[in-house]
């Protein structure tokens, strides 16, 4: 396994999260979001969504407005030069237990498997401690949690105010 991933999560980092958002008029890109896809894109770094869709199983929307509305949202990616890999999503009710699901690694094991991706090289951007902590189980070293309470994540690596940041950074890493 040589390559490696920027792992995004989608509800807070990809989209503004009005909650169970599923349609496209209600799906709003959060500031800064693709120059940070072209970032990790510029660093050789296949970009993946992997996110929890709990409003699938509470029976708020179908499996097929999801793919609807990321089939929109990857063309968006494409658009720009930056596509998205894969796109992995848990669509359990967060009271059934699932490896898949945040903060289980499973999304980015199946995501690693499929890609021929390194987790160890590999980094993951989100917004909430389940995040980090599927980060952290998977092997990733680098976990860039999104938020301006760095105590909410202790299994976060790097602590950023704003998607913009994360992209700033991403641009002048190493």
């Amino acid at each position: 396994m040589s390559g490696r991933a920027l792992f995004l999560d989608r509800d807070g980092i990809i989209n503004i999260d009005h909650g169970y958002v599923h349609r496209r008029e209600d799906f709003h890109f959060v500031e800064g979001i693709f120059d940070l896809a072209a970032a990790a894109t510029r660093r050789g770094l296949a970009l993946v969504v992997v996110t929890n869709q709990s409003g699938i199983g509470r029976g708020l929307y179908t499996e097929a407005e999801f793919q609807a509305l990321m089939r929109w949202v990857a063309g968006e990616f494409a658009a720009r030069r930056t596509p998205l890999a894969r796109i992995e999503h848990c669509p359990d009710h967060p009271d059934r237990a699932t490896p898949r699901r945040k903060p289980g690694p499973g999304m980015l094991h199946d995501a690693a498997a499929a890609l021929g991706l390194d987790l160890a090289g590999s980094l993951i951007i989100g917004d909430q401690a389940s995040d980090m902590e599927a980060g952290r189980r998977a092997g990733l070293r680098t976990r860039l949690l999104v938020s301006d309470r760095p105590a909410a994540a202790p299994a976060a690596t790097l602590v950023l105010p704003s998607v913009r940041a994360a992209a700033a950074w991403l641009a002048g890493a190493g």
